[in-house]
Order: structure tokens, then C-alpha cells, then sequence
């Protein structure tokens, strides 16, 4: 199997072509391929396939070998992927997990990128004990902190991610601290069950937080892997013209024996 690793911002991803290797991805290799020591290691996978009504399809499986739902930076690394291979222009449309995404690829040297990803509507976010529920294809718990370095991201995030008070299925959770229209987040997610360096659907959810907080219609969010960018408007009930961007890195593209069972 030829596969390419990416990261958006810290957010790693193995991507693979399978328009027409077609591999069957079962739970059980993703969790391999993804392993940080018997595999290559990622925070998730990335299948580019074929779409009718769109330049390619993304699907997107976290490290657990299940398929996730949106994932920015997943799709942000699909968007340089894609414009790398020739799959599609430096504009293009592909399908995801929530439905049709464009992204503006401008590829810089040594194989990074900047790639700006319009997000779909945010019509669902409410309040809720300690924090927001805000579902930015993905479903985020947002939580303001004074010092977000003092968090312990691993406990705090994994007590309130499997609270079924908060969500029966699950959440991922983000901790930020607001200093302006600058944010700092960490976001322990969903599926990986660890934290990332970086979450776009997680910033895109602070961003929104930040604007409900802080009425900031712009937002520059500071991560552990790195610096991201969030603009968008607020339209009566929804959220709306949200793109996130940021950088993406490919890191190195190889080939591995796969045994599926």
C-alpha cells in the first residue's frame, strides 16, 4: 500500500489514494497503520475516493479504525493532497462527512502549504453546564479557562468526553482562553482519545464560542501545532461564510505491507 503523511497544524493524517487500489479498511489495519510504534502513526486516516458531484471524496477514520465525522484539518490535508496529485486544482469542491467543502490551496516550498476550508453552517450550539455545545460538523464541547496550560487535557477531557449528561454519543472537548480576537485552545478529541496538537473542527467550535463570548466575528487561534484562522458570520439563528485556514505540511510518503485479516 502507497500512502503520503500530512499534518494540518500538528493534526496528522496518513492519506491514501484508494480511487483505485479500493482497499478494504477495516478497523482492525487503520488501528494498525495509525499506531505511533507498530505502524506509521497518525491521528487519523484519510481515504480519497471518487465523487460524482465533486473532485473527490474525503472519508475520514480516526486513529480508534472508525469512521469520524468532519474533520478540518483532515480536510485541509486532503485539499493540498489532492492539488499535489493532480486530483483536482488549487480550487476545488469535495464531498465529506457533512457534505460539500470548497478549499483555496497555495502551495509554498519544501512541501507546505497554506490552505484555506469553507466549513458548513453552525445552526446547533446552546449553552450548557460549564460550557457550549456547538456542532461544527463534529460535536464540540467549548469551555473557557483562565490559563490553559494548567489543564490537565487528558483527565479533564476524557471525564467530560464520556459525560452523558453532557452528550450521549460523546464529545469532543476544547479548552480556551480569550485574549482579544487571539485564542489559545487545546482540544482533547473524540475517537483518538488523547489530545491533538491541533483540531480544526475545535478551533472552527472556539471561534464560534469566542463570538458568542466576545461578539468577534474573526479569530486567531494559537494551538500546540500551530497558528490557525478562523472568519465567519452570524445570520439570525446559524453561523455562516466560516472558513478555516492554516498550514499544511506533507512530511513524507512511503509504501507498507498490509496483512488484512
Amino acid at each position: 500500500m502507497e500512502f503520503w503523511k500530512y499534518h494540518g497544524a500538528g493534526n496528522d493524517f496518513i492519506i491514501i489514494d484508494n480511487r483505485t487500489m479500493k482497499l478494504e479498511l477495516k478497523p482492525s489495519l487503520i488501528q494498525l497503520l495509525c499506531d505511533r510504534h507498530l505502524g506509521i502513526g497518525a491521528d487519523g486516516l484519510i481515504s480519497i475516493k471518487d465523487a460524482e458531484s465533486a473532485d473527490f471524496r474525503m472519508v475520514y477514520f480516526n486513529s480508534d479504525g472508525y469512521e469520524g465525522s468532519m474533520c478540518g484539518n483532515g480536510g485541509r490535508s486532503a485539499a493540498a493532497f489532492a492539488f499535489e496529485r493532480g486530483i483536482a486544482s488549487a480550487h476545488c469542491r469535495f464531498h465529506a462527512y457533512d457534505g460539500i467543502h470548497e478549499a483555496w490551496t497555495e502551495k509554498r516550498t519544501n512541501g507546505l502549504f497554506h490552505v484555506r476550508l469553507s466549513m458548513s453552517d453552525v445552526t446547533r450550539f446552546n449553552d450548557t453546564e460549564g460550557g457550549l455545545l456547538i456542532d461544527t460538523g463534529s460535536p464540540h464541547f467549548v469551555k473557557k479557562v483562565e490559563d490553559v496550560e494548567l489543564i490537565d487535557v487528558q483527565t479533564t477531557g476524557s471525564r467530560i468526553r464520556y459525560d452523558k449528561t453532557i452528550s450521549e454519543k460523546g464529545v469532543n472537548v476544547n479548552f480556551v482562553q480569550c485574549k482579544g480576537s487571539m485564542l489559545m485552545v487545546r482540544t482533547y478529541e473524540r475517537g483518538v482519545e488523547a489530545e491533538t496538537l491541533s483540531c480544526g473542527t475545535g478551533v472552527t467550535a472556539s471561534a464560534i464560542a469566542n463570538y458568542l463570548w466576545n461578539g468577534q466575528d474573526h479569530s486567531e487561534i494559537h494551538t500546540k501545532g500551530g497558528i490557525l484562522r478562523v472568519t465567519l458570520r452570524k445570520l439570525d439563528n446559524r453561523f455562516t461564510n466560516i472558513f478555516l485556514e492554516g498550514p499544511v505540511q506533507e512530511v513524507f510518503n512511503g509504501s507498507i505491507n498490509v496483512h488484512v485479516q
